[in-house]
């Protein structure tokens, strides 16, 4: 049973909009003044001198800038605060080594957002079991998908609350994201069995006690190429294939310099939208599969990656050319595809939600060494899916990503965990720890 203490939780949830051609209209005029005054912002910051970079003079400048010019006054006043106070949080990320320095926001390659900071001016109500309403400045009212409880209304306390939201726009419409904040009891530490996980292309999570978790859809066509769509379905990917090759044809009538077409934007559009519910399916899968690893299992242990490094080019320099680029670059993308990253990161706060601990441990060796005696050679690995060990005395076999889990358990088991960076590019060796089981 968990005991009576009380620890705040914040989590994000997102939801799809109803808007109307004259509401999305408006909210993509605020989302495109929020990117102008960041760019505003950023040139007036590099322009000022040092002594002069205080958020009093830039609250001033935003002010000053609102009433001169039309097009910033669509953003309301807290959202363009919410600007200044986003770029005074970039600089200090960069300055204590956790982020790059800011820089100016593309129209095309930068994400459509307006942030909403006051979570009360929101007003939200639930109007039907499926649909709630919310509150918009210079948007008005509108409808919002209700999937999730949230704390409105008579259950809203200041311990549980909705203390903001942001409306985030991508290839299938208008959602808002809203911040919560909950006052639960501490949950008790989890009885669950130790496990290993191993993340891989062929099995996407490989468990050490073989309770393997995927998502049906292989990583390479029959051909052997990765498949890039491979969370579409067969009618998706043709039609994606035929709007490509539209595009294209489109595009080769383009003249250099010119602006592209509006038939050929629309063909854009829709590619993009193939790509984000393919995006959607992936989430999905991984949202499920990680709350189910952190209700099942106690203690769960993955490798310490650095996956920046693991999807590098290998096309080398015009002196020493790479080996096998074209097979490196599918590996690299279906590396990407699978998103290791993402899912440690909601293992992470899963287990946390749910009372499991997430250990992470040194990831050298651990597909090449044999989990049944321990002997390690680098030829061991038979294949992608296949370890042999060529230990005489042992010769045990099987799937290769199953032999890197029991490895990855085995790690946590002798005390050898990986202890995270402090910095942004400092380095620790790993250290020796005592398991929770002999502690």
């Amino acid at each position: 049973m968990s005991d009576n203490t009380l620890v705040k939780r914040q989590f994000g949830h997102r939801a799809r909009l109803a808007l109307s051609p004259a509401e999305v209209s408006n909210a993509d005029a605020q989302a495109h003044a929020a990117r102008t005054m960041w760019n505003l912002l950023h040139a007036w910051w590099q322009m000022m001198p040092k002594d002069k970079r205080t958020p009093a003079n830039a609250d001033a400048a935003i002010r000053q800038a609102r009433k001169d010019l039309d097009f910033l006054a669509v953003l309301p006043a807290q959202a363009a605060q919410a600007v200044l106070k986003t770029y005074v949080q970039a600089w200090k990320n960069c300055w204590e080594g956790r982020a790059n320095a800011p820089n100016f926001k593309g129209r095309f390659r930068s994400a459509m957002s307006v942030d909403v900071p006051q979570g009360r001016d929101l007003n939200i109500k639930r109007v039907h079991r499926g649909w709630g309403m919310v509150n918009l400045s210079k948007i008005g009212r509108v409808r919002f998908r209700w999937t999730k409880s949230l704390p409105v209304g008579k259950h809203a306390t200041t311990d549980n609350r909705i203390t903001g939201a942001r409306l985030i726009k991508d290839a299938l419409g208008w959602h808002i994201a809203f911040r919560v904040m909950t006052q639960e009891s501490a949950p008790a530490p989890h009885t669950g069995p130790e496990v290993g996980i191993d993340v891989g292309v062929t099995v996407p999570l490989a468990l050490s006690d073989g309770n393997h978790q995927d998502h049906g859809r292989p990583a390479r066509l029959p051909d052997g190429t990765a498949d890039r769509d491979k969370w579409l379905t067969p009618k998706e990917k043709a039609k994606l294939l035929r709007l490509e090759r539209e595009a294209a044809h489109r595009k080769g009538f383009r003249k250099r310099g010119e602006k592209t077409s509006r038939r050929l934007q629309q063909t854009y559009d829709q590619i993009k939208q193939l790509r984000a519910k393919a995006t959607r399916r992936a989430l999905d899968w991984q949202h499920q599969t990680t709350t189910y690893l952190a209700r099942t299992y106690g203690t769960v242990v993955v490798e310490a990656l650095t996956i920046t490094n693991m999807v590098k080019s290998a096309k080398g320099t015009v002196e020493e050319p790479g080996k096998n680029v074209k097979q490196k670059a599918g590996l690299n993308r279906s590396i990407s595809q699978e998103a290791w990253g993402r899912t440690v990161t909601m293992l992470a706060y899963k287990a946390a939600q749910y009372g499991a601990t997430l250990v992470k441990v040194p990831a050298p060796g651990t597909s090449q060494r044999c989990s049944a005696c321990g002997f390690t050679t680098p030829g061991s690995r038979k294949d992608q899916a296949t370890f042999v060990c060529k230990n005489p005395d042992c010769g045990f076999a099987a799937n290769a990503d199953w032999n890197a889990a029991r490895n990855i358990l085995h790690l946590y088991r002798i005390g050898l965990v990986a202890i995270p960076a402090a910095g942004r590019c400092s380095r620790q060796a790993p250290k020796r720890v005592k398991p929770a089981a002999a502690r």
